[in-house]
C-alpha cells in the first residue's frame, strides 16, 4: 500500500482517534504510545491535515507536504481587515 492510498482509506472517525492519541499519548484502549508510534502517528496526521483538512492557520502544512507561513504584514492586514469594533470607553474619568 502505497502511502497516499494509506492516506485515502483512513475516515473522518479514524482521524479524530490518531488525533486523540497524539494529544494524550494513549490509544482509545488505554496502551500508552511508544516513541516510534507516536512520531509515526504525528506525521500521519499532519499529513493527512495537509490534504483533507485545508487551513487558513499562518503556519501550517501545505497540501504539497512544504511548511506553508505567512509574513506579519499579511496577518496584519486580515486583522484590520475583519476587526471589529465591541467596545469604547472614554479615556478620562470625567463624562462629556
Amino acid at each position: 500500500m502505497q502511502f497516499d492510498d494509506l492516506l485515502a482509506s483512513i475516515t473522518p472517525e479514524t482521524f479524530a482517534r490518531l488525533v486523540t492519541a497524539v494529544e494524550i499519548g494513549r490509544w482509545p484502549d488505554g496502551v500508552a504510545l511508544s516513541e516510534e508510534q507516536r512520531a509515526n502517528t504525528i506525521q500521519l496526521v499532519m499529513a493527512y491535515q495537509a490534504k483533507y483538512c485545508p487551513s487558513d492557520e499562518p503556519f501550517r502544512i501545505g497540501a504539497d507536504g512544504l511548511l506553508v507561513t505567512r509574513s506579519k504584514s499579511a496577518m496584519r492586514a486580515d486583522l484590520a481587515r475583519d476587526e471589529q469594533t465591541i467596545a469604547s470607553f472614554p479615556l478620562s474619568d470625567q463624562e462629556s
